[in-house]
Order: C-alpha cells, then structure tokens, then sequence
C-alpha cells in the first residue's frame, strides 16, 4: 500500500493540482544539534474533502527519498525505524523532530491530498541543516610583545573552540577589515596578517564568528605598536613666537614645553648654545628659562626627541630673544604710571614695531646667511655646563 502512494507522490512532486496550496514560511531551516526542531506546514482547500492525506519523506543528496510517516485524516501511521523520532499531528501536517542530530540535515518533502471530488494534491520541500553553535572566539597575537613599525610584522588569530561551518570576519574599531597592501587574510580568514605594522594600524580589533544558527564576537585587542618620534615642537606659556624665534621680556621666567607623538614615550634632552659651544642642560619634556640669567641677548636652543624602542630620533632648534620692555599689551601697563598715561599709547606702539623689526631681521638673516641654520648642534660635542 504505502509502496504504491510513494510512486503516486514521486509522479506528482514536479507541480500542485489547482484548489490546494501547501505553504511552509521558509524553504530553507536552520537547526542546532541536540534540540528540537519543528517544520511548520500550512495548507488549504476550496473543495468539499472526505479524506486528508498527509506523507513526509527525507532525501539525502544523491539519494532515493526515505517514508518518515504518514496519516490519514487522524490516523498516523509512521516508519517502525522512525517512530520515535518523528511527530505530527494531523490534520496538522508540521512535523516535529526531535532530537535534531548531524544525520538528520537533508531535504524534507511534505505531500497533502486530499480526496473528495476526485483528488487533487500539492506538496512542498524544506531543506534542513544542522549545526552546532559558536562558542566565544578568542584573539592571540604574534609577536605577543609587539613590533615596530615599518620593521616588525603582526599576525592575529581568532581561536574557536565550538560550533560549525563557521565564518570569520575582522573588525577593527567596530567595522570590517580588508585587504590591502599591508593586510592579507588566511584561507579561512581566522587570520589577519599585519605586513609591516605602521602606526595607523593601531586600533581595536576584534573577530566574529558566525554560522547559520549563531554569533559570538571576540574580546578587543588593542596590538602593541611601537612609533615614532611624529610632530616634534616646542611651546612656551609666555612670550611671543614668530617662526622659531621666541620674543621674552627680560626679567621674565618663561616655561618651554618639548613634546612628540610616539610610543612609548620620547626622552627629551635640551641643548644650549653659547659662546659657540654647546651643552645639555636639562633631561625631560620641560625646560624653564629666567631671562636674567642669559647673558647674550639672543641665545640658541635645541629640543631632541629619542624613542629608544624605534630607535628613531627628531630635533627642532629655536631662538629666545631677550628685550628690554614688556610684552606688546595695553592691559600690561602700570596703573600706577598715571604721569605716562597720554605718552603710553605712542611708546608702546614704537617698542612693537623695534621687536618686529628685530625678530624680522634675525629670520632673513637666517635665510640670506645659510650656514647661519645649519645643524650646529651635530658638529660640536656635548659638555656639561659650567659651574
């Protein structure tokens, strides 16, 4: 009996008669292994029905399609093999499988007829895969120490330890890596290989895992990039800056202030000319100057920058001139000097205009005298200073 309805379904499965519809909300369903899986089936009838027959069968690629069960209006009458297994509760024809288990992932077709003017039928296919879920990656990264730039290379692996049919995708600060010139990926993208590190690839990086039933994404990992010395200047809180020349006030303390973008940090040494000699003066990113402890008017002064990771080292020279008068502001002047008040305008105007010219002609002189810029500091050796 059941031979003969498998060999009516199979002559029938290419199409659907008219006045049935047989409906499943997907052709294709994901389940996870070890639990329940059910397939819903939803179908309806215009015509006057006397029986309702409802057939499953399960197909393998390159396979014959296997009997699962079967019913007739309420009646189920299922494979002995299966019995266990399978569910259905007709005239329902969802079918429930449980448990789900890696042998279960193939094609499942469900056939209604239904008999009453004649018989007219219809029938649908499911395809099911089984999988089991993703576990939370982990990132290791090689050299777990870091690299440096332009010299090191970096390789990021993302470790799973559960789950199938798994995908892997690279997220640096929350969005996808891809391939460039410096980043290339394993077959199975579970590595990113960095080649040479720069700094720009300094960020947060994280893997994804995917498969059809599940994510998990790694924890962030910030890789250990060593850089620099980028951008070496110097700023002071007081005193005017035109170029590389610094106009003080004498009698003032000004606060200078070395700094550059590089990991780890920079030490910084500070270097005076005088007299055509030089010194190291101080060790560290601050330097404070009393102007009336210079005795030229116009002195020399040098910041040097070492990263000792990279090896690499950056200098900027700079010039301090020292004037007689106070700073080019009306707010500085004495409130007590009242006998000056209709002259102070005049004489402040004419002392800013002398700095101006004086720090003009010492920036031209530079230009029109070259060997006035050149790296002084490298031909003479370092001493320490006089007592």
């Amino acid at each position: 009996m059941w031979f003969r309805v498998f060999t009516t379904f199979l002559s029938f499965i290419a199409g659907a008669c008219s006045g049935l519809k047989v409906v499943v909300p997907s052709h294709t369903v994901h389940g996870i292994r070890g639990q329940a899986l059910y397939l819903p089936v939803h179908y309806g009838f215009h015509t006057p029905a006397s029986d309702i027959q409802i057939i499953w069968l399960f197909e393998r690629p390159h396979t014959m399609p296997k009997y699962l069960l079967g019913s007739v209006n309420k009646s189920v009458v299922p494979d002995l093999e299966y019995q266990h297994k399978f569910t259905m509760m007709p005239p329902n024809a969802s079918l429930l499988i449980n448990p789900l288990q890696f042998t279960d992932e193939g094609n499942y077709i469900v056939k209604v007829n239904i008999q009453g003017n004649g018989t007219v039928s219809a029938s649908q296919k499911i395809q099911v895969t089984v999988d089991d879920p993703v576990t939370k990656p982990v990132v290791q990264t090689q050299p777990s120490s870091g690299a440096v730039e332009y010299v090191g290379n970096m390789t990021l692996t993302c470790l799973v330890e559960g789950g199938t049919r798994l995908v892997y995708q690279w997220l640096k600060n929350g969005r996808p890596v891809h391939t460039s010139s410096t980043n290339s990926f394993s077959l199975q993208n579970n590595s990113l290989h960095i080649v040479p590190v720069t700094k720009e690839d300094i960020g947060n990086y994280s893997c994804l895992v995917k498969n059809p039933i599940s994510e998990m994404e790694s924890d962030i990992i910030m890789p250990t990039i060593y850089y620099g010395p980028y951008g070496l200047q110097v700023n002071s809180d007081k005193g005017l800056k035109v170029g590389e020349v610094f106009t003080v006030d004498i009698g003032e303390a000004i606060l200078f202030d070395c700094s550059a973008d590089s990991y780890p940090p920079n030490t910084y040494s500070w270097i005076r000319r005088t007299d055509n000699v030089t010194y190291v003066i101080k060790h560290g990113p601050h330097l404070e100057v009393a102007s009336e402890k210079i005795a030229q008017k116009t002195t020399d002064y040098m910041c040097c920058a070492y990263n000792n990771v990279t090896g690499r080292r950056d200098e900027t020279h700079f010039t301090i001139i020292i004037t007689s008068v106070g700073e080019c502001d009306i707010k500085g002047r004495d409130p007590n000097e009242t006998q000056m008040h209709n002259s102070f305008p005049l004489l402040l105007f004419y002392t800013c205009v002398e700095e101006i010219i004086i720090v003009g002609l010492f920036i031209y002189s530079k230009k029109l005298f070259p060997e006035l810029t050149k790296p002084w500091f490298l031909r003479v050796k370092e001493r320490k200073p006089k007592e």
